[in-house]
């Protein structure tokens, strides 16, 4: 079956301007959040291949090593029948609709991946 990657954006003012709520109202987010977010894993678990959500950048040039700031805050393998399938997975996700994410965009591996 097809793989995609599917990577979880968020502007870092977005990252800023929750870190700057108070303490209360980001653990009421995170409560309200984070288990919709492990419910959708739960209800999605035979679709996902891999996942993790990721820090701070480094970014490498022929250059250069220097720190970045970028979008990037997560990604996730999924195995679906077409991209559109794929997609389809993260409508209405926790990413965006609970927390301040802004996108998944979902992009087909066009080599296949060691596992």
């Amino acid at each position: 079956m097809p793989r995609f990657l599917a990577v979880y954006s968020m502007k870092p003012e977005n990252v800023v301007r929750f870190r700057s709520l108070p303490k209360a109202e980001q653990d009421a987010v995170d409560a309200a959040g984070l288990p919709q977010w492990l419910a959708w894993e739960k209800a999605n678990a035979v679709s996902l291949r891999d996942r993790a959500m990721v820090g701070k950048t480094k970014r490498v040039s022929k250059n250069s090593v220097t720190d970045a700031q970028n979008d990037i805050r997560g990604y996730v393998v999924v195995e679906a029948e077409s991209i559109e399938a794929a997609a389809k997975l993260f409508e209405n996700h926790p990413h965006f609709s609970i927390f301040p994410g802004d996108t998944v965009d979902i992009m087909p591996f066009v080599t296949a991946p060691e596992n």
